[in-house]
């Protein structure tokens, strides 16, 4: 489970930084008009979203996750900060599964 692990690691600080970024582009396109750079990059973040959620069902089967809780980590990488929080948790959560 260590190679699914580390994906979701990755992609989970991935897309925190791509909503932040996605937040920005929403900043620019509703508060100053300028909507251009949030048409090029809405679709990014939203393929890099589809990769977290491929991501988080993969370490969820792997290791053994209720839907509920593969739900709430799937949820949790929408919400700006939580999903840093949520990413740490998880990943002490299962290294310590598998040491003891």
């Amino acid at each position: 489970m260590t190679g699914s692990l580390q994906r979701y690691r990755v992609m989970a600080v991935v897309v925190s930084i791509a909503l932040f970024v996605l937040l920005f582009g929403m900043v620019l396109r509703y508060g100053f008009g300028n909507p251009h750079f949030s048409e090029v990059y809405s679709p990014i973040h939203g393929a890099l979203y589809m990769v977290y959620l491929v991501v988080v069902v993969d370490l969820s089967r792997r290791a053994g996750w209720s839907l509920t809780r593969t739900v709430g980590v799937m949820v949790a990488g929408a919400v700006p900060v939580v999903s840093y929080l949520v990413e740490r948790r998880v990943v002490h959560e299962e290294q310590a599964r598998t040491r003891g």
